[in-house]
């Protein structure tokens, strides 16, 4: 994922935390802000160290970076997004967590009609 898809800093995470709307779902908590300036959507992961060690924790990161790839072109761009993953996405493969990621994005209207 390129550097300008991502949200790093701490105030960016603040921000979408405190001024954004959330969505959950039993295995994804979604956070998202809009944003006017932005031409394309930037997403944040946190994943808990509740949920597994290293290795669990990054396949999981991996896994949704790759879902929100695929899901691109439906999602709507001038967005911020937060994804906290909860516990049961430690046992979850790549088809489950894309499904949950589509689940959320759905329910909080930011997939397009494409």
């Amino acid at each position: 994922m390129k550097k300008a898809y991502r949200l790093k800093k701490n105030e960016e995470f603040q921000l979408v935390f405190k001024k954004g709307q959330s969505f959950a779902n039993r295995q994804l908590v979604l956070y998202f802000l809009k944003k006017k300036d932005q031409d394309h959507f930037r997403i944040g992961l946190s994943v808990s160290k509740k949920i597994g060690k290293a290795v669990t924790r990054n396949r999981i990161k991996r896994y949704m970076k790759q879902a929100f790839l695929e899901l691109e072109d439906n999602i709507l761009n001038e967005y911020d997004f937060i994804i906290i993953a909860r516990q049961p996405t430690g046992d979850m493969n790549f088809f489950q967590i894309k499904k949950s990621l589509q689940h959320v994005l759905y329910k909080s209207n930011l997939l397009s009609k494409k």
